[in-house]
């Protein structure tokens, strides 16, 4: 709700900003040619990265909203979902790269006005991605009983653990539709619906949770008692809401990508069926990608292992402190995304001339914007770890690890989006590699290395390295392959 009133507030009142932005359709003036100033540069960066950052934040709160009432249940609950959100990740982010080269190649194509081959590229991308979230479900529920044992986790949270990650195995195709349906939206340059979409999801977990983790009784609602009837599944009931939000925003993404997008809905006399080369070309973006979230996700089961000796408090600690910073980065991952709507448009329009200035710009969107993220986490860290637990033992530990990752912000911004504008382009070789060397290399070696002698605090300290150190090596690589490319008239394609 705090989306929709600060953006009608702006667009009703302010008729200046108003006339700027809805006025003109960036993204249609760089496909017709035409030339674009720094500050409508700069407003087009805005204007696509508001509703993603805005996506992408909705989608913590809905992870706050999770640990916060679990986190009421006590620290073994909380501990049980912290020994399995790294796996949780992996096969979330399986689900991202499935969809990721098809969304890339329909920016591609609307880029080009070649809207006929994105609608066939919706098509196809949504059959392929469809099987793959089946499959991924029969793998996840099939190890769902052994993950938490093999995780390391203490026999009183392995339960929880199992029941949770099982719910969730079981919601992974509508978490995919979900995923896929939204990029594509994005990819179109329609930004908004994805956008919203994210807020009701987050609006519906809310609900959900409140109607199936507690039991029933009399709760204080905005000072008055009022009597709620619940289910009291606890986690189960915490994994189950998660699960519903999902699915209900997934069919909805779904219905408006096929009856509602301009671009990309089904047209009745339009023949265009599965189409095997769109599917291969795709493979060629998304598999890099999928490795990519292979290697980063696998990096951090290893990372809660490297936690899991330390005790209760300290994956407790860990885990509220993922999700608190998370709130820092998730405006770093929506600039990214726009990014990639914006390169790929771009590269298709064939606007050489812009596509090195609006990479960098974006980059610098997403460092400044969490650069001043980290400076709030630092201010804000009792506070942000306060609201996801009563334990004191588990706030003063989070507390003062999160203090330490507020550090790593601006280079992890400069990752996170530099990233974003490889995978518009179409290169998602790149960022697999870098990621690769700066986790397995740099920061689990480490983080192995500081924990026996400093704890969970070493461990956050090798993080925070690694963060730093990744961002700087994709600004250098960024940096040469656009002066490589520049001699040639091209940016960022092979």
């Amino acid at each position: 709700m705090l989306k929709v009133s600060i953006y009608d507030i702006i667009m009703k009142n302010d008729r200046k900003v108003q006339r700027i932005i809805m006025k003109k359709d960036y993204l249609a003036l760089m496909r017709e040619g035409k030339p674009l100033t720094l500050s409508e540069r700069i407003f087009m960066i805005i204007t696509l990265s508001i509703p993603a950052i805005l996506a992408q934040v909705s989608s913590i709160v809905m992870q706050y909203i999770d640990a916060s009432m679990v986190g009421r249940l006590g620290a073994n609950d909380s501990a049980s979902i912290g020994l399995v959100s790294s796996s949780t990740w992996l096969f979330g982010g399986l689900c991202m790269a499935a969809g990721t080269g098809f969304s890339v190649l329909i920016a591609q194509r609307i880029g080009a006005n070649n809207t006929r081959d994105a609608r066939t590229l919706v098509k196809t991308g949504l059959i392929s991605v469809i099987i793959f979230s089946i499959a991924l479900l029969v793998i996840s529920v099939s190890i769902s009983r052994v993950l938490p044992i093999l995780l390391g986790g203490e026999k009183e949270i392995q339960d929880g653990a199992f029941w949770y990650f099982l719910i969730f195995s079981l919601s992974v195709p509508f978490m995919q539709i979900n995923y896929t349906a939204g990029s594509m939206i994005q990819a179109s340059g329609n930004m908004k619906v994805a956008g919203m979409m994210e807020i009701i999801m987050c609006m519906l977990d809310v609900v959900f949770n409140a109607l199936l983790i507690f039991p029933s009784g009399t709760r204080v609602v905005f000072g008055r008692n009022i009597y709620i009837i619940g289910a009291g599944l606890g986690i189960k009931g915490a994994a189950l809401g998660t699960a519903l939000a999902e699915a209900v925003t997934g069919l909805i993404l779904l219905w408006y990508l096929l009856t509602r997008s301009e671009s990309l809905k089904i047209r009745k006399n339009e023949k265009s069926g599965f189409s095997f080369h769109e599917l291969k070309t795709s493979l060629k973006i998304a598999i890099p990608v999928a490795i990519e979230q292979i290697i980063t996700c696998s990096a951090y089961i290893a990372f809660t292992r490297i936690v899991s000796p330390l005790g209760t408090i300290a994956i407790a600690a860990n885990s509220f402190s993922i999700t608190a910073e998370s709130l820092c980065y998730m405006p770093g991952y929506g600039i990214a995304a726009a990014a990639s709507t914006i390169i790929g448009q771009s590269i298709g329009s064939k606007r050489k001339d812009l596509t090195k200035k609006l990479g960098w710009l974006s980059v610098a969107t997403g460092m400044t914007v969490m650069t001043l993220g980290g400076v709030i986490m630092f201010l804000a860290a009792p506070l942000m770890i306060g609201l996801l637990t009563p334990d004191k033992n588990i706030q003063a530990l989070g507390c003062e690890i999160l203090r330490i990752e507020a550090f790593a912000e601006p280079m992890y911004a400069a990752s996170i989006v530099a990233a974003g504008v490889f995978r518009g382009a179409g290169d998602t070789t790149v960022p697999s590699v870098l990621n690769l060397v700066s986790m397995w290399i740099i920061r689990i070696p480490l983080a192995a290395f500081l924990a026996s002698g400093y704890g969970i605090q070493g461990v956050w300290i090798a993080m925070c390295i690694e963060l730093c150190i990744r961002g700087t090596l994709f600004l250098i690589l960024l940096a040469k392959r656009f002066c490589k490319r520049a001699d040639k008239g091209v940016y960022l394609t092979s």
